[in-house]
Formats: structure tokens, sequence, C-alpha cells
């Protein structure tokens, strides 16, 4: 279901629409995809699971060309890993939550080395280079790696059947522990 509403832009106050929109991912669950655009500079692009989920970790081990296309889920908490490139992507104030694929994410850390390498120095050139090269082997299934999402809010997923869903151990704001039941 598609649904546009007009809405002031939370930065400079001109209507802006926002568009409302739902999804099945099959194997996994409805998602609600909410984005808005103003000419002031404002963007949000959100994913929401819309069933109730615990907080999760997901995992998958990408070693063939054909892992690339499983689908990825990343809400605006979902914090992703790539150990064997050195990739820690972590959610910040203006974080997007994105559906996508793996090699999508091999991309979207690809863009962020690059802009990174414009004010990198000595070493730093050397190692983003190497993590640069990696990705390319790694679009060519020559580079194995393992994709991981870290979501307290649990609205991240992998969709394949290779990715393993385990629970996280989330520290609330009052110290308790919230520990999800089996």
């Amino acid at each position: 279901m598609r649904q546009i509403v007009t809405a002031p832009c939370p930065d400079c106050g001109k209507e802006i629409k926002f568009i409302y929109d739902t999804e099945n991912i099959p194997y996994f669950s409805d998602i609600l995809l909410i984005s808005g655009v103003c000419d002031c500079g404002f963007r949000i692009v959100d994913t929401m699971i819309l069933n109730e989920r615990e907080p999760c970790i997901w995992e998958m081990e990408v070693t063939a060309v054909e892992d690339l296309n499983a689908r990825v889920v990343r809400s605006t908490a979902g914090e992703i890993d790539i150990e064997e490139l050195g990739l820690n992507i972590k959610p910040g104030p203006a974080c997007s939550g994105f559906v996508s694929n793996v090699e999508g994410v091999l991309t979207r850390a690809e863009s962020a080395v690059r802009s990174a390498l414009l004010s990198a120095e000595g070493d730093e050139i050397r190692a983003a280079m190497e993590v640069l090269e990696n990705i390319n082997k790694a679009r060519e299934g020559e580079f194995s790696f393992t994709l991981k999402i870290t979501d307290p809010s649990g609205n991240s997923g992998i969709v394949s059947p290779k990715a393993k869903r385990t629970k996280l151990d989330v520290e609330r704001e009052d110290g308790m522990s919230f520990v999800p039941y089996n």
C-alpha cells in the first residue's frame, strides 16, 4: 500500500511530500519504506519492519558470487560489520535505513572508502586501496567475508538460507538487561 502525505519539512517548514510504502519481503516480513525530500536539503529515507522484533545479530558468510544477491534490510539502528575488510558502519543521527543486497552493501562501503581517500595520507591511502581491491575481489567471488548486522531494534535482516540470526542482549537505559525469551 502506498500513501503520500503532505506535511511541513522538519528543517525549514516548507510543505513537502512524504511517501509511505509497504512491501513484503518473502521469508522475512512486511516493511514500511518512508521517504521525503525538501529543496532545503532535508532528506529522510527509513525502513521499518512492521512485525515486532527482538534485538538481534544477523550474520552471513559470503563465499560465492551468488551470495551477493542476498537481500539486506538495514534499519536506522543497524550496525554493519565486515571484519575481513576492516569495515564498521555505525548508525548516526542522519542514518538512513535501506533495502538492498550484499553487493549493494559493498557498493555503499566502496563509496565511503573512496570519499575517505580524498583526505587520506601515507599508510591510510595504502590501506584504503587494499580495501577497494578486496571489495573488487569479493564481487568476483575471489574474497570471502562475513556480513554482520547488529540491530538493537531488531528491524534489520539478511534474507538468505545462509544467514543466521541470533538474539542480542541489550542493556536498557534503566540499567536492566533485555534478554528475549525463546
